[in-house]
Order: structure tokens, then sequence, then C-alpha cells
């Protein structure tokens, strides 16, 4: 979903001539990409923020309210801004630079079609240096109040995401299976009302626990 019809060709065919991944739909603004998602109902929807008549903020707000949403894949010029944060907190599962190489942007898709995020550690130091530029003081309370819900060790599965580690990497790091810390991710995930793993992060570090 891009206001760039060219743009829109190019991940077109890149996407489409991948093994396994069918392209179902395009838009040009974020509401052409609702009435997409309606027709279509796809797994993934990779999405602009900065779009005409609605933004890709408050489509991917729309489209995630919906039961059985899409996971939606924000694709931006920038590291990090107040729209790619509002994204994510409205429920993007995470986003990806638009000059990301072919191959890595296949294997997001696929990764997120799989129910993971993408927020990678090189991505959360930027996420972390605009929050840190943008006044996360006053969402800091707010930030910690919602993580006073959580058990001491589903606070730490939670700063274990705040650092953008796998179930692998959050087990070895607090001598858990992988199968025990996806309970406690789906619980942490619970708790906060929120959908993804990228939410819980973008909250971690209102709060100033990484």
């Amino acid at each position: 979903m891009d206001d760039d019809p060219m743009v829109r060709t190019g991940l077109r065919f890149m996407l489409g001539g991948s093994v396994g991944i069918e392209v179902v739909g395009e838009a040009a603004d974020g509401a052409e990409a609702i009435a997409a998602a309606d027709a279509h109902w796809p797994d993934v929807m990779l999405m602009d923020v900065r779009m005409p008549r609605m933004d890709g903020v408050e489509a991917t707000r729309r489209i995630r309210a919906r039961p059985r949403a899409p996971q939606v894949l924000i694709l931006t010029t920038f590291h990090a801004d107040e729209y790619v944060l509002q994204a994510i907190r409205n429920g993007a599962t995470g986003f990806l630079l638009k000059d990301t190489p072919p191959e890595e942007l296949i294997a997001a898709v696929r990764k997120v079609a799989d129910g993971q995020s993408i927020l990678s550690p090189r991505v959360i130091g930027a996420v972390v240096s605009f929050v840190a530029a943008t006044g996360a003081g006053s969402r800091r309370a707010q930030a910690h109040e919602q993580l006073g819900k959580l058990t001491d060790r589903e606070r730490e599965v939670a700063i274990g995401l705040g650092h953008g580690w796998s179930n692998a990497e959050i087990g070895d790091a607090l001598g858990m299976g992988v199968s025990t810390v996806k309970g406690h991710v789906s619980r942490v995930l619970g708790k906060l009302g929120m959908n993804n793993r990228s939410q819980a992060a973008v909250l971690v570090h209102d709060a100033g626990l990484v």
C-alpha cells in the first residue's frame, strides 16, 4: 500500500515472483488499503505511512481492529519517526526501510505471515533514540502503570521483548524453554491488551526499562 505506483510495481513483481507468496491486491492510500483488506483479506499487508486521503497509521488502526486481522508490516524511508511509532502502537507487526534488500524483505513477509514480529535490535535502537528525543518522559508513568499488571517473570520477558530478542534468546537469558517463553509472551500481550511483540517492545522503551 503506497502512493508511489513505481514502488507498488516493484513490490508486486518482487513478491509475486517468490515461491509461496501471492500478491492479491494493492492500494494507493489508506482508504483503498482498507477496501483491499475487506476484499481480499490477505495474511500480510505492506503499508506506507505517508499517503493521501488517509495515512497508513489510521489505516493500520482500522485494519488491526478487525477480528482475524491481517498482519501489517510498515515500509518507510525513515528509521523511526512519530508516524512509525503510532503505527506500531496501532497494531503494526514491525517496520522495514524501503531500501531493505529484496531477500530480506521477502524473508520478513514470510516471518510476519508466520506470526513473528519484525523489530530487530538495530531498528529498536532507532526507536529508542527517537522516543528519547520526543518527550518519552510524559509517557513513562503510564507505561509503568501498564507494566505493573505483569508478574515479575512476565516483566522480565517483556524486557526481553524490548531488547528485540527472539523466544530462544529470552529463554537463554532467563533459563526457560522456548515453549515456556511462548506461554509467558502470550500472557504478557494479553494482560497489556496488545496483539504483537512490537507493541510490547515500544511500551518497555516508553517505561525506560531498556
